[in-house]
């Protein structure tokens, strides 16, 4: 791998006599991570049905696992959110946030989901994810990972910071800003990152950086946290930004990021700001993953001002094709007052959820199904959040042979079973819907989730 010249002087400057131990990690392949998703499964049982070689665990992320498999993405329990590829570095910044059950979560930069998925599983169903993503194509591939994740408490948006700061005034409890970067971090992983280096392109994330941390500072409660990171080394787009927000924000205070694991302090001595001893760096010749900083905001006061909650917009006699559906496929009743109707397509909101008319919204929570011509047809969201015995009619393929690989690969497949909605698992693990037709399966696995 050539890396640039002036990357290696600047790298050179910060690091005096780890330099060489950095470069030498170059030479190293990067680690492969999976985080296991505890809203499918508990750890221990998944230790006992995991289909790697596990390299060990990952110190500083609960449920994170050192693999040796290449291809993690092409087995079915992957299909069946039974847990997340995620770089291991990566998953050292949402703990920062000692998130709660019954919280308000942002992610104000979160396709393609790692950290949102990972906020979900301390969430633990109870409070409100907000995952946020301003591009829209990563917008849909996070909705796609949080529905394979089974995630029922999210809604995703497709905003500016600044459009979501108008809705929101001191309302969450926790906010993650992993910021856009020049990814110096992630040269092992992305070419891109690599090719596209220059100086001037880490100068010109600064301005982006500055926004986001800004829009986010509004949107924590007195009381609450942001973690701010980047999988970048530059100090322009880490210590500065830093230095600068608490000067201009005065109501914020760092809180220590413990060194633990091979983390090390900031480097506060090029500002010659002690403060910044509390930020934490992550480097591959310290730790097995890759490049990282982390820096924990504390919100000492502020505005508050919460946006109203959003009534249900349906009709008892809108959703009868659903209730049918419900009675004689589902063992679950759902909370009529939580549906929430666009379209033809019927949702089941999170609990409390917000007002977010004034927002681009891409998942306004699970949706349940679409109505079409007098009858309602299920979706992945609704099949991907529930477990098999909530559903009346199953049918259970095995990772053990070709069944689940064909499914999730889109083809039909044949049973001598009675007509209806199947919930399809992999070993006890929910895929997504099958109709049973004349002994044929029509599959109703996700296009664009297929291998």
């Amino acid at each position: 791998m050539k890396l640039p010249d002036r990357f290696l002087d600047r790298m050179k400057f910060l690091l005096k006599d780890e330099f060489e131990a950095f470069l030498g990690s170059y030479k190293e392949d990067r680690y492969q991570g999976i985080r296991v998703n505890t809203l499918k499964i508990d750890y221990e049982e998944f230790l006992k049905i995991c289909p790697f070689e596990i390299k060990g665990e990952v110190p500083w992320a609960k449920n994170g696992l050192y693999i040796s498999e290449e291809k993690p993405g092409r087995h079915p329990y992957h299909a069946a959110g039974l847990y997340y590829i995620q770089e291991p570095s990566a998953m050292s910044v949402t703990p920062q946030l000692n998130i709660k059950p019954g919280e308000r979560v942002l992610d104000l930069c979160a396709s393609p989901g790692g950290k949102s998925t990972q906020a979900a599983c301390y969430l633990n169903g109870e409070g409100l994810l907000v995952s946020n993503e301003i591009k829209l194509k990563r917008a849909q591939i996070l909705v796609q990972n949080i529905e394979r994740m089974g995630i029922k408490n999210a809604i995703v948006t497709n905003n500016s910071p600044e459009e979501l700061e108008k809705v929101f005034v001191g309302y969450f409890d926790k906010v993650i800003v992993d910021a856009p970067c020049s990814g110096e971090g992630m040269f092992k992983k992305d070419k891109d990152a690599l090719n596209q280096w220059s100086e001037e392109n880490v100068l010109g994330y600064q301005s982006m950086q500055r926004e986001i941390l800004k829009s986010a500072a509004k949107m924590v409660k007195p009381g609450g946290l942001i973690i701010y990171s980047t999988c970048t080394f530059s100090v322009e787009e880490n210590e500065f930004i830093v230095d600068e927000f608490l000067k201009k924000h005065e109501e914020f205070e760092l809180i220590n990021i413990e060194k633990n694991y091979g983390f090390r302090e900031g480097f506060f001595e090029i500002l010659d700001n002690e403060e910044l001893k509390k930020t934490a760096r992550l480097f591959p010749h310290r730790l097995k993953g890759e490049g990282h900083f982390l820096a924990l905001f504390y919100k000492k006061d502020g505005e508050v001002k919460s946006p109203q909650r959003i009534k249900s917009n349906i009709k008892k006699q809108n959703i009868s094709d659903f209730k049918e559906f419900e009675k004689n496929y589902l063992n679950k009743k759902f909370d009529e007052d939580r549906f929430f109707l666009r379209g033809d397509r019927l949702y089941y909101l999170p609990e409390n959820s917000f007002d977010f008319t004034p927002l681009n919204v891409l998942r306004p929570g699970i949706l349940l199904g679409e109505f079409k011509k007098n009858r309602f047809e299920p979706d992945y969201s609704l099949a991907a959040s529930l477990k098999p015995h909530e559903a009346k009619l199953n049918i259970s393929l095995s990772s053990k042979t070709n069944e689940a690989d064909k499914y999730i690969e889109g083809y039909t497949l044949n049973f001598d079973l009675e007509d209806g909605w199947y919930l399809v698992d992999v070993d006890g693990y929910s895929l997504s819907w099958g109709k049973m037709s004349k002994g044929i399966l029509k599959n109703y696995f996700p296009k664009a989730l297929r291998w």
